[in-house]
């Protein structure tokens, strides 16, 4: 499912939107991805749905209500079931080694990110400076992540394969490098090779986690 059929989805199961309001919701979410929320102007995404800037005002309130009636549905009803779906493929699988686990997860998080760029590039761009979207992706997506992955890290300390860190500290430290490298690569454009960098990220990791002999 691409970005687009995500959107599409949801705009067509709501039976309450009219046909402009669905283009300026398309429009608005192609421009919050390509230019970001504060560069966006409603006079922009007027001209891009083909409607007048009066009726995006007519239809919300500001541009801020704009950009959460593009993120709060897409949160409850498919991108949250959607996360928790597709992370399980990894998460309900037992890799032998920690760095087997991570390899498979950066694969999995990035088939994802790379099936529906735009709506994800959103949450990148706009959850620092957003509560509300930091507050709802805690609520639909971190707090049922955040236990499995806590899980995991106890289950390989157990091995012996990672330090004896508490696990939450563990989960930081592995999830903000992994967030860098995606926030380098689909959000600042950093061009590289990706098999090296990936490898280069699991080793940093490995040498971090791993006990001393």
């Amino acid at each position: 499912m691409t970005d687009e059929n995500m959107l599409e989805e949801m705009l067509q199961e709501d039976d309450s939107l009219t046909d402009k309001q669905r283009k300026i919701l398309v429009a608005a979410t192609e421009m919050f991805a390509e230019k970001g929320f504060a560069a966006t102007s409603t006079n922009e995404i007027a001209k891009k749905a083909g409607v007048a800037e009066g009726t995006i005002f007519r239809h919300y309130k500001t541009k801020k209500d704009l950009l959460l009636s593009i993120v709060t549905p897409m949160m409850v009803k498919m991108l949250g079931p959607i996360i928790i779906k597709d992370l399980n493929k990894v998460l309900d699988k037992e890799f032998e080694h920690f760095e087997d686990f991570v390899r498979a997860m950066i694969k999995n998080r990035q088939e994802f990110l790379e099936k529906n760029l735009k709506v994800v590039q959103i949450f990148l761009q706009e959850i620092p400076f957003h509560s509300e979207l930091r507050d709802q992706f805690i609520e639909h997506i971190g707090k049922k992540v955040v236990n499995r992955f806590i899980q995991i890290i106890e289950h390989y300390q157990s091995k012996g394969q990672i330090i004896k860190l508490p696990a939450t500290t563990v989960v930081r430290l592995a999830a903000s490098t992994i967030m860098g490298y995606f926030a380098a690569k689909y959000v600042i454009g950093v061009k590289w090779d990706d098999e090296e960098e990936i490898n280069q990220m699991i080793h940093f990791l490995k040498r971090g986690l791993t006990p001393d002999e």
